[in-house]
């Protein structure tokens, strides 16, 4: 296919449309504290960890609304749920605007978190397996490249409205956005699911595995432990790492230099995942980035310094890069495409709750016991995590060859 014809065609459409929206949403909305909560902090005279506890409010009603929204893809398709997606998050960075107390500050995160629940990530994945099927993981692959780049674009675009208009009407015009942009794009620009001819429909109702209900149903608890707990570990690590980098030996500038670098690497990771294509799986892939973030770790034990910052950022980063993807994707491996969105939607309950509650858990254990328990703690649930996967691997390639 020529770059002309690549770039007109549906696939194109459908991910450059949805990497605009995503990175619209996630900036707006968990990524937007990070610009915005200590000016919102001043403005409503709350404390700083008060005005970031409304993304664990956010992270908590995903983790509730999520298997209800599996249900609602299935029954009125993604392109609607999106759209409801985009409507709370505008709503809810609207009120977010006018709140003038705790209670209508966290009211306004509830729906944002409902916001998130239909508008973030496996609505989204749930709409590019609808138009593509088992052929999906490129396109995901892809539009989660393109999604890791929300703060990086977000960050200086609020940061500048902020400065120019105040963190109020900021929100407000983050709010427009979704209202007039993203709802709409949803609502009327997505490609539509191409129809199914009779063969297309049962292979999408195919499993992929043909694994007994058992079998099933330990695939997907195993799934659910893995993504558990790397999120543990990667939601804990991100807002202490640049602490964790100062305790290992690294000087504060390095450490804020490495820290700001982790997401660069974590993207490369996932050009590199996407380039490798069919000859690698997202098992295989996930042991790869869980033995990253394993060894990252034992750099930081064993080492310090400069030297063992710099290995352990590049290393963490790739790792928990490569993982992002490969998260997202088990769900294809072991269930039809017809099933992907109730699946994945089962599993954000999880993974939302470990992302809830992550960042309290390992702040808590570097300020009591330190860097070296977070450090072992980290390490060994990224090796329990080796463990989930390898098991699943091992399932796959029986099912394989009993077919």
């Amino acid at each position: 296919m020529s770059l002309s014809a690549s770039l007109r065609s549906p696939r194109t459409g459908l991910v450059a449309l949805l990497s605009v929206t995503q990175i619209v949403g996630w900036g707006t909305s968990f990524e937007m504290p990070g610009v915005l909560g200590r000016p919102i902090a001043a403005g409503l005279g709350l404390a700083n960890e008060v005005v970031f506890l409304g993304l664990t409010v956010m992270m908590l009603t995903m983790a509730a609304a999520g298997p209800w929204t599996g249900r609602l893809i299935e029954r009125h398709g993604a392109a609607r749920i999106l759209a409801a997606g985009s409507a709370l998050l505008g709503l809810g960075l609207l009120g977010l605007s006018l709140c003038q107390g705790v209670t209508a500050y966290f009211a306004a995160w509830l729906v944002l978190g409902l916001g998130g629940a239909f508008g973030l990530s496996v609505p989204t994945y749930a709409a590019v397996v609808e138009r593509e099927g088992a052929n999906a993981k490129r396109s995901i692959a892809v539009l989660m490249i393109f999604t890791g780049l929300s703060s990086a674009v977000c960050w200086p675009l609020l940061g500048l409205l902020e400065q120019q208009y105040g963190w109020r009407i900021t929100l407000q015009l983050a709010a427009a956005f979704h209202l007039l942009v993203c709802l709409p794009a949803h609502l009327f620009l997505l490609p539509p699911p191409a129809a199914r001819s009779a063969a297309e429909a049962a292979a999408a109702r195919a499993e992929p595995l043909p694994l007994g209900e058992r079998e099933a149903r330990l695939a997907f608890l195993l799934i659910a432990l893995a993504i558990t707990l790397v999120t543990l570990v990667s939601f804990g690590v991100s807002p202490s790492l640049i602490r964790m980098l100062e305790l290992s030996g690294a000087s504060p500038l390095l450490a804020l230099q490495l820290g700001s670098l982790r997401s660069v690497f974590g993207i490369t990771a996932r050009v590199v995942d996407l380039l490798l294509g069919q000859r690698s799986s997202p098992p295989t892939t996930f042991l790869a980035g869980l033995g990253l973030i394993a060894v990252s770790m034992v750099v930081l034990l064993l080492f310090g310094g400069a030297g063992a910052a710099i290995v352990f950022v590049v290393l963490y980063g790739f790792g928990t890069g490569v993982v992002t993807v490969a998260r997202a994707l088990m769900p294809l491996v072991f269930f039809s495409p017809d099933r992907f969105a109730r699946q994945s939607a089962r599993l954000s309950l999880p993974q939302n709750l470990a992302s809830a509650a992550a960042p309290v858990l390992m702040t808590a254990v570097l300020d009591r016991q330190g860097l070296t328990a977070v450090i072992l703690l980290c390490l060994g649930l990224s090796v329990a995590a080796l463990l989930a996967v390898a098991l699943l691997a091992r399932i796959a390639h029986r099912a394989r060859q009993a077919r």
